[in-house]
């Protein structure tokens, strides 16, 4: 016979089962705690940063907490957030070297999603497999959690997080140079939150006057006609290119300078609104002809605000004179937005990365081979605008790119990034003399006027032209947009074609004034926008928003929004 069970043993079996099953539940609930204390401990670097970071998960996970009542489930979700925050942060620096913050949700759109799904086709397949494990964990945490919590208490704490946090960034704002940190994702994401909303509220996406005392006359497209012949303007995006020589002590290969100088023998600044990386600030500026910093701390989302909202610049102001317009742009071109904000602003072709063929980062040569033949496609009988769009002096700099097209080049003596740059550098100069030869051959009768602009200065020059500086120094500089730090070169060629003098075409000019440079050294009479601007241009000596700290911009600005050039901001 069976001996008849024990009693107190299967009591004690079942009373430790159970607490096994509570500490289970104990460790459900503290483990999302202890692994936000984790990823805060790995990400964020000093005392203040920390410290929003715990108001940021406080207010998160209470607000979770007021909905679903149940604090396991509630952390778990906001663990998941705050992972996925860090993942995207850490991707978009190694993109575009800045980390995310709140303005990327206030401007999301269908472009940011498709580029991302671009660039990793298997990422939707990931989504879908993510929330299938999800979802069974989260069930799974919502009947382990032993804890109900009333929603009054939690949205009070909620509530005072969240006071907190904005006390704080409204109090210590956070300065914007910190974006380009490969850290403090979450603290930085939230601080912005409080700034953007603040800025949004107070002035919109763009700075403009309240009202403004005169209106412009909206263009209509018959109404250019230009004296002579027009020429077909080529205008060259001259990547991450300025005149080294800036710095003291770099060595540079002989005739260096030549590629930098105009048919006149003029060497002219341009005063880009960028350093070492957003080429989409200079894109705006020399495409609508407009201020990215009339955005504040939108500016890094110029060109995917101003999509479908800033109707005006130079390829409309060229298609009302009866060209045609067409563009090559290096990267895909849901990138920024960049397909449809040069639409916008009036390019009729678009032709991105995937369009012409490239692969990674392609020589100069690439471009100007594809623009060669476009430009042979296109319809007889109207002048064309193209925009060549290059970047082979895009970073990094620490690998040679296509050192086989350089057989004959040695190192100069300096660091190994210098020379790199030096090397690419006189690969452009290269071929942007065999582009030039190519429509001589190719064109030889029609008349060209080129355009070429440094976007930017690359990301080492700042600790180059001034050894001294730390990461907060050179931020600072930067910040106060040090005109040292934003000077590259823009340079005017022509082939069967004498530019048009203009004192318009000045030795030192904002990135803004390009457009209206443009137009005056090829003999196109200007629209009343452009026209206003060239007066703005006279009274501040080239100068753009930083004349009159930003007034005339923002007078201007209003001017085009009543004239219905610029919607919705």
């Amino acid at each position: 016979m069976a001996p008849a069970p024990n009693q107190g043993s299967s009591i004690a079996a079942i009373a430790g089962g159970l607490a096994a099953i509570g500490i289970w539940r104990l460790l459900a609930v503290a483990a999302p705690q202890m692994a936000a204390l984790g990823i805060m401990m790995q990400t964020e670097t000093d005392f203040g940063s920390r410290l929003c970071y715990l108001l940021a998960w406080g207010t998160l996970n209470f607000f979770f907490i007021a909905l679903l009542r149940r604090p396991a489930l509630s952390g778990a979700l906001s663990l998941t957030l705050v992972v996925a925050l860090v993942l995207l942060s850490r991707f978009k620096h190694e993109v575009v070297q800045m980390t995310a913050n709140f303005v990327d949700l206030m401007v999301i759109d269908h472009d940011t999603a498709s580029f991302l799904l671009t660039i990793f086709p298997n990422l939707r397949w990931s989504l879908i497999g993510a929330g299938l494990v999800t979802l069974p964990l989260m069930y799974a945490l919502w009947w382990l959690d032993p804890f109900r919590v009333r929603p009054l208490p939690a949205l009070a704490c909620k509530l005072a997080c969240l006071a907190a946090l904005a006390g704080y960034a409204v109090t210590w704002p956070d300065e914007d140079w910190r974006g380009y940190y490969d850290d403090g994702y979450l603290s930085k994401f939230a601080r912005s939150g409080v700034t953007a909303v603040s800025d949004f509220i107070n002035y919109g996406f763009m700075e403009s006057d309240a009202v403004a005392g005169e209106h412009l006359k909206i263009p209509l497209m018959d109404s250019c006609h230009p004296a002579g012949r027009r020429p077909n303007i080529i205008l060259i995006h001259d990547e991450s290119s300025f005149d080294i020589r800036a710095a003291e002590g770099v060595k540079v290969p002989p005739g260096y300078g030549a590629q930098f100088k105009s048919y006149d023998g003029v060497e002219r600044k341009f005063l880009a609104e960028s350093n070492g990386g957003p080429s989409w600030f200079t894109e705006y500026n020399v495409l609508a002809g407009l201020s990215s910093r009339s955005f504040g701390r939108f500016a890094y989302f110029v060109t995917r605000i101003a999509s479908g909202r800033v109707e005006r610049g130079l390829p409309l102001a060229l298609r009302r004179c009866g060209y045609n317009t067409l563009s090559l742009y290096p990267a895909f071109g849901a990138f920024m937005s960049a397909r449809s904000f040069q639409a916008t602003t009036g390019i009729q072709r678009f032709y991105d990365a995937r369009d012409l063929g490239a692969k990674d980062i392609e020589p100069d040569h690439f471009f100007y081979d594809k623009a060669l033949r476009l430009m042979a496609e296109q319809p007889p009988g109207a002048p064309l605008f193209t925009f060549v769009y290059l970047a082979a002096n895009h970073f990094p700099w620490k690998t040679p790119l296509r050192a086989d097209l350089t057989p004959s080049w040695r190192p100069l003596g300096n660091a190994p990034v210098i020379d790199e740059y030096l090397r690419r550098q006189a690969m452009s100069a290269s071929d942007y003399a065999a582009f030039v030869a190519g429509l001589k051959k190719k064109f030889p009768a029609q008349p060209f006027l080129i355009v070429r602009y440094g976007d930017h200065q690359p990301e080492f020059a700042p600790h180059l032209l001034d050894p001294s500086l730390d990461e907060a120094g050179v931020g600072k500089k930067l910040e106060k947009y040090d005109p040292r730090y934003f000077a590259t070169y823009y340079a005017i060629d022509a082939i069967n074609f004498e530019p048009v003098k203009s004192p318009a075409v000045m030795d030192t000019i904002d990135a803004a004034y390009l457009p209206l440079v443009i137009q005056e050294a090829a003999g196109i009479p200007l629209d009343p926008s452009f026209e206003e601007q060239k007066h703005i241009m006279f009274r501040c000596n080239g100068l753009f928003y930083a004349c009159k700290d930003g007034a005339e911009a923002r007078r201007f600005n209003r001017l085009l929004i009543d004239a219905g050039m610029i919607k919705g901001l």
